[in-house]
């Protein structure tokens, strides 16, 4: 764009403020989807009250807002901004919602928690007719936390800087995608009560934990299969723990029925809300499961902890390794399948003789109704291996 067509552009637009005063053609669409944003919140548990709403063209300020969670108090979080609010044939869309900070503070309890920079973009407020299609909430295609801390007696018990999620708008039959990491989060353990197990987390110089947080999944309105393709929890010279699911069945319908019984029960949250938990369960049975999986990556944490047991009991790492092994289908014998007991001790001795990863999935022919796995973990658990297909590996 030429300098020249930028100043027209400008001279005309002032031109245009002179004429009309713009606040009040685009007052009402921002006023409601302030209110729309209040709603839908509401409906997840999370109450937010300001006491004046400034407005300014297609922005909007929440001034002196406050957030509280059903059944809590509020904190307040100073002025939330939602900019560039516009209307289109989905819902109402907000360029960027953002607030400096979120601070909690309980001095009976020496506890602080505290949000810094946090930001959604490209915003879309669904109307209630299609709300379901993304989760029964608002959606977002960025979300971001610049810093969050836990805080007990003084001590930042927990940290995680750069949190941030990137999702795809669902399009037809296409799928949401998502993908998620925390660039760095420590630990510290050292308030710890039970002061046996923290001198061993001392002894194997895990007392102050850092790593960092990965995730990706998506979700499918259209037949109800969500994915959870990774979500990996990283420490530094330990390992990485890794989960991962893949369900059906949650469908924006079933959303739709699980949000209307959430209200019941927050419209009476001192009454016999019984039946509702019920109807919950009972919705929870149109799940079905198509697979899932653990698995940990060793970064020095499995040799550390066998020279600890090692020094302890006056013995060599190695041998450490061969009595586990021993012990190993002796107490997998508890699950009634042989197969399985066979597989699980050679995958394990593998991993102690060479400590690289360690995997368990679980991952049927086709898929199995939730309302099949709690039958068959109430009558007869020994066959719920067998049914889900689970599986052990090493060093794969």
């Amino acid at each position: 764009m030429s300098a020249l067509h930028t100043h027209i552009r400008t001279i005309t637009f002032s031109a245009l403020l002179a004429a009309m005063p713009l606040t009040a053609v685009w007052a009402q669409p921002v006023e409601e989807a302030v209110e729309r944003l209040k709603a839908y919140s509401a409906d997840q548990g999370l109450r937010i009250e300001w006491d004046r709403l400034d407005l300014n063209g297609a922005d909007a300020t929440l001034v002196g807002a406050r957030i509280g969670l059903d059944g809590e108090g509020f904190a307040p979080v100073g002025d939330i901004w939602l900019q560039n609010v516009s209307r289109d044939d989905k819902g109402y869309r907000i360029g960027k919602i953002s607030l400096s900070s979120y601070y909690l503070n309980d001095r009976d309890e020496d506890f602080t928690f505290l949000m810094r920079d946090l930001a959604m973009g490209n915003v879309l407020l669904p109307d209630e007719a299609l709300r379901d299609n993304y989760g029964g909430f608002f959606f977002y295609e960025t979300a971001n936390v610049g810093a969050l801390s836990l805080t007990l007696g003084g001590v930042d018990v927990f940290t995680m800087e750069d949190l941030h999620f990137e999702v795809t708008e669902p399009d037809g039959d296409q799928a949401m995608s998502f993908t998620g990491a925390a660039e760095a989060f420590t630990v510290d353990l050292s308030l710890m009560e039970d002061q046996d197990q923290l001198a061993i987390l001392r002894t194997l110089g895990y007392e102050q934990l850092e790593g960092f947080l990965e995730m990706e999944g998506g979700w499918n309105p259209a037949d109800g299969r969500m994915a959870l393709s990774q979500f990996d929890f990283t420490v530094n010279d330990a390992g990485t723990l890794g989960l991962s699911f893949d369900l059906g069945g949650y469908t924006p319908a079933l959303i739709a029925s699980l949000r209307e019984l959430q209200q019941q029960i927050s419209a009476n949250p001192d009454g016999d809300n019984s039946a509702q938990g019920l109807a919950i369960l009972g919705l929870l049975q149109q799940l079905s499961f198509h697979g899932a999986e653990i698995a940990f990556a060793d970064d020095t944490l499995t040799g550390k902890v066998l020279d600890f047991v090692a020094k302890n009991q006056g013995m060599r790492p190695a041998d450490v390794a061969n009595q586990a092994k021993a012990v190993l289908p002796f107490l997998l014998a508890q699950l009634n399948n042989p197969e399985l007991t066979a597989q699980a001790a050679q995958a394990v001795s593998a991993f102690l003789d060479n400590p690289q990863s360690l995997r368990v999935t679980a991952s049927p022919a086709g898929p199995v109704p939730f309302a099949l796995i709690v039958a068959t973990a109430m009558s007869t658990p020994a066959e719920l291996t067998k049914s889900l297909a689970v599986n052990v590996s090493a060093n794969d």
